[in-house]
């Protein structure tokens, strides 16, 4: 088999997130590295979160679509360090996110102190008023948290930078 690593990157352009299927895994910027050897195709990837659930899922999708492929010996590596990052996300993902429905992180938001004082407003992905509120520091999943939007009444869940 003359596979080279751009093929492996175009067949991870198939596997999509379990909990936001309107992204990549490529569109989130979790795929860390492609490594191709005589024996195996090893892939390392870092979750959003710590302990991310959808990792295992994602794990099994990428071996599923390689050996689909006729990779015969996949391995998954997982990585926490360094952290994942909303910096690490296209902004073809972003533009996903909100086509969908979920504000996609932006730019100084990260802001700890949200834990004691007002979080800062979010824009809409609905209406793009920024008139919104966050009801709660979670959303559907750890990594969103959930926002209500003062103007068009929608809620909403907010993709959390970090």
């Amino acid at each position: 088999m003359n596979v080279q690593e751009k093929d492996v990157w175009q067949i991870l352009e198939k596997v999509t997130d379990p909990e936001v299927p309107v992204l990549t895994i490529l569109d989130l910027g979790i795929v860390r590295e492609v490594k191709i050897t005589e024996q195996s195709c090893d892939v390392t990837i870092t979750p959003t979160y710590t302990g991310c659930p959808a990792m295992n899922v994602i794990a099994m999708q990428i071996r599923m679509e390689l050996m689909a492929e006729g990779f015969q010996n996949v391995n998954i590596k997982e990585v926490l360090s360094p952290a994942w990052t909303t910096a690490w996300m296209s902004e073809a993902g972003k533009r996903k996110l909100k086509a969908y429905g979920i504000a996609p992180p932006q730019e100084g938001t990260i802001d700890k102190s949200a834990l004691f004082s007002e979080a800062k407003p979010v824009q809409c992905p609905h209406c793009e008023s920024q008139n919104t509120k966050m009801t709660s520091q979670f959303g559907s999943t750890a990594c969103k948290a959930m926002y209500g939007c003062l103007d068009c009444l929608e809620p909403f869940d907010y993709f959390k930078c970090h």
